[in-house]
């Protein structure tokens, strides 16, 4: 992604007491969503319009996603989704709560789909506690995701039932007709300082 400056002729000296966040996920765990949510709250103090979210993840832990999810969902500034390279499993989902029309996605970048993963072990009751869970956050995160896009809430869970739950490898044009994603580019951003004057 290309972003500038453009800077009023008018400007002398140029000192920004906070610079644009733009935040980068290419991770799901405790710690990038710790920073997740610093970047979120910083972004809110810089003067900028809206947050930019750059994905090119394999995915990861699903509750850090959750986590992350929380973060865009309490922000007062409209977010926008950008996918550089792969936005699979978490990073899939993630996506979709770009605001609609701020979602893009570079023509060559593949976006997969897939059901959560139970990762269990252990006894038998503790492997059917983590299936309950895992089948729990299907339901919630393909809701999510079908709200996001706007489909109905079943959506994507039967896209994912009738592929016999295997990955759903998409391109960027095919994620475009699901809904995922509204532009097949990647923005360049502009960061302008000017001098105006308001009268009320």
């Amino acid at each position: 992604m290309i972003w500038k400056s453009e800077i009023s002729p008018l400007v002398k000296d140029v000192e920004l007491r906070k610079s644009p966040v733009i935040i980068r996920v290419n991770k799901f765990d405790e710690k990038s969503a710790t920073e997740f949510a610093a970047k979120m709250a910083l972004a809110h103090s810089t003067g900028q319009k809206v947050i930019p979210i750059v994905i090119d993840s394999y995915g990861g832990q699903v509750y850090s996603l959750m986590s992350m999810v929380s973060s865009i969902n309490a922000s007062e500034l409209p977010v926008a989704t950008i996918v550089e390279g792969k936005a699979m499993s978490c990073g899939a989902v993630l996506l979709t709560f770009g605001e609609q029309g701020l979602r893009f996605a570079d023509p060559n970048a593949t976006i997969m789909i897939h059901d959560v993963s139970s990762g269990g072990h252990g006894k038998i009751e503790e492997l059917k506690a983590d299936v309950a869970e895992a089948e729990r956050l299907d339901e919630t995160i393909f809701t999510m995701m079908a709200r996001n896009c706007g489909k109905k809430d079943d959506y994507f869970k039967k896209k994912v039932f009738n592929k016999k739950h295997a990955d759903w490898f998409m391109s960027a044009t095919t994620a475009k007709k699901h809904g995922l994603v509204n532009h097949l580019r990647t923005p360049s951003l502009t960061i302008r300082v000017e001098v105006d004057i308001d009268f009320e």
